[in-house]
């Protein structure tokens, strides 16, 4: 029998970009075991609702995390809207829709940099990052904001994007769009990400929802599971079908990540051709009051926001379950049999966002 021995893994690591903490049991080069360590910062976001009133909570909800801050505030809106009976406008339904979906292309296109960065390949590391950097553009000009959006507001949005500018995004995307699924295609067909990808990390179907994983590392279990097809905000009149693959390994989870950019972008054009003119806000008056689960579909997979409310400006409860936090026992299966030099290959394939799970 082999010796085993326990290495720590994080939460500094030079490939990781975010700070994850892993004991690895390992006998010689195999890990046998993978045991999490997590929540070490607590920031106490969720008690902030005793003390922030409902209507400014949501500029709490979106610094949950930089990267998906929007999708963040709008969950936390849906929630709140149900409970106070509001019907958003429309409008504001479609912009909600088309600033979701440019926060997922900038996430995505954030990953695919950093993990070719993992693989040592820098050029492709700074070319995603460049088309990043003009999705940034967009969303700045539109929000005002780069990180934190501050457009998703209870009621609606705050504000408005002209025919315009529509029509000015629409061009500047459908141009990115070419360069997005050619910076992907290198990626996918190098034959040294190959090597490292197929066949290493694989999650079966079986696995996947008996574990509970969400996003593109559900869909690359064959798993058609996509939150959006509920039809939150303007997505179920925009009609798509969720981005799925059956391999279940590493490279099946970089593949949808990659297959989403270019259906991102194909939102979008629907939402900036259905759209039509009219208010995105309505006043807001009274104070929630029950209790309700919110779900959205994240760039990492399915967000959930529960509030419970009595009738007062402050929220009774609210809790948040994030995609990376769901998917953390997923990865700890995957992990067991591979060898240590895949362990920071396979942490990055499920997209770990630890400012979520550390709230």
């Amino acid at each position: 029998m082999s010796k085993r021995t326990i290495v720590p893994f994080g939460p500094q690591h030079p490939v990781l970009p975010e700070p994850i903490h892993l004991d690895l049991v390992l006998e010689d080069e195999k890990v046998v075991e993978a045991i999490p360590s997590i929540g070490f910062v607590h920031r106490g976001l969720e008690k902030l609702v005793e003390k922030r009133d409902f209507i400014d909570f949501t500029y709490v909800a979106e610094r949950i995390c930089g990267i998906c801050s929007f999708i963040h505030g709008l969950t936390y809106c849906m929630a709140v809207e149900e409970l106070m009976k509001i019907e958003v406008p429309e409008r504001a339904q479609y912009l909600r829709t088309i600033w979701s979906e440019l926060s997922r292309i900038h996430s995505h296109l954030l990953w695919l940099g950093l993990t070719a960065d993992a693989f040592g390949f820098e050029n492709l590391f700074m070319q995603s990052w460049r088309l990043r950097e003009y999705i940034l553009d967009i969303i700045e000009e539109t929000t005002g904001g780069r990180v934190i959006f501050g457009s998703a507001k209870i009621g609606g949005v705050r504000r408005d994007i002209t025919p315009e500018k529509l029509d000015e995004i629409l061009k500047k995307i459908r141009s990115y769009q070419k360069e997005m699924l050619e910076i992907g295609s290198y990626f996918l067909e190098d034959s040294t990400v190959k090597h490292r990808l197929q066949g290493i990390g694989i999650l079966s179907k079986e696995d996947a929802q008996a574990l509970g994983a969400v996003g593109p590392m559900l869909r690359a279990s064959g798993v058609s599971m996509d939150i959006r097809m509920m039809g939150y905000a303007a997505y179920g009149k925009v009609g798509f079908a969720p981005v799925v693959e059956t391999a279940g390994d590493s490279y099946a989870r970089c593949k949808v990540r990659i297959r989403e950019l270019d259906q991102s972008v194909d939102i979008i054009e629907k939402c900036v051709q259905q759209m039509k003119e009219g208010p995105v806000e309505i006043k807001v008056t009274g104070f929630p009051n029950g209790e309700f689960f919110a779900r959205s579909e994240q760039p990492r997979g399915e967000v959930i926001y529960y509030a419970k409310a009595n009738g007062t400006k402050f929220l009774q409860r609210m809790r948040v379950r994030t995609p990376t936090f769901a998917n953390i026992t997923p990865l700890l299966s995957v992990l067991k049999g591979c060898q240590l030099a895949d362990v920071p290959i396979l942490v990055l394939t499920i997209d770990p966002c630890i400012s979520c799970a550390e709230r």
